[in-house]
């Protein structure tokens, strides 16, 4: 299937309008996180190389078409001196599937600390999902072989008091990438909307409902590489009504937290 590189392609069109490739894929729908990344992608080739994003809050609207292309539209929203931001919109047949505010920041002085990374199972003792998934679900590693997925079994899940729906995955791609910066954050980006959802799912895993991703916001904290070891540390906090609300922070082998992410999706019973 399509390397990171290509599933991030993008052609321009115009000075703030830009054309995704469209890999082909087994989905019945575009991947969201494609769809964040190019969009992300293309706010970046609007922006002054001294402006790094910081972060980036999505809305999904509609399923994409994976058999088509989509255009991003950018909105010069603001251009400060510390701080830019850009709007995007994703456009299929003439309708808005996905829309994008992106924020970027030169960087400045301040206050440190951050959250420690929990205690656990490190990922070179852990099966690769390639190998280890239930055969139903092997199409989906098909579909991401260049990623190397480690989820930590529910059994060694670090439990906290009052977690109701905790979930642990280690994550890298699986080959050497682009030493920019941005090209990580980009990937990170279209990383973000795997698994997370699933989260939601830990407290129910026998009960058949119809998923799909409504909103995803990032903060990127620190520098990071996606092609060396992160940990995706979700969890479920509500869910009913429909959807759940999950989260996610992201740390790097050495226990640096990099990321954070919150997401909403939809998570619909299955009736007969």
């Amino acid at each position: 299937m399509a390397t990171i590189e290509e599933a991030l392609e993008l052609e321009r069109l115009e000075r703030d309008i830009f054309r995704g490739a469209y890999p082909k894929t087994q989905l019945p729908r575009t991947f969201g996180g494609q769809v964040a990344g190019q969009a992300l992608v293309s706010a970046v080739r609007t922006v002054e190389p001294r402006f790094q994003v910081h972060s980036l809050h999505g809305y999904f609207l509609r399923p994409g078409n994976p058999e088509a292309p989509t255009v991003y539209m950018v909105d010069r929203i603001r251009d400060g001196r510390s701080f830019c931001t850009r709007r995007v919109t994703g456009v299929q047949d003439g309708d808005a599937i996905f829309t994008m505010s992106a924020s970027f920041h030169i960087g400045d002085e301040g206050p440190s600390h951050q959250d420690e990374m929990a205690d656990v199972a490190p990922p070179d003792g852990l099966p690769d999902a390639k190998t280890s998934m239930d055969p139903e679900r092997l199409w989906a590693m098909r579909e991401w072989e260049h990623w190397d997925i480690r989820p930590v079994p529910q059994e060694q899940v670090t439990r906290r008091p009052g977690v109701v729906s905790p979930q642990q995955v280690w994550f890298r791609y699986r080959h050497p990438l682009p030493d920019d910066p941005l090209f990580h954050v980009c990937t990170l980006a279209y990383m973000s909307d795997m698994t997370l959802l699933g989260s939601s799912k830990v407290t129910h895993p026998d009960e058949p409902t119809q998923n799909a991703s409504l909103d995803h916001a990032m903060w990127f904290l620190r520098p990071f590489r996606t092609d060396d070891w992160l940990l995706y540390d979700q969890s479920s906090p509500s869910a009913g009504f429909g959807r759940a609300l999950t989260g996610g922070k992201i740390f790097d082998r050495g226990g640096r937290l990099v990321a954070a992410v919150v997401q909403e999706g939809l998570i619909r019973t299955l009736r007969s």
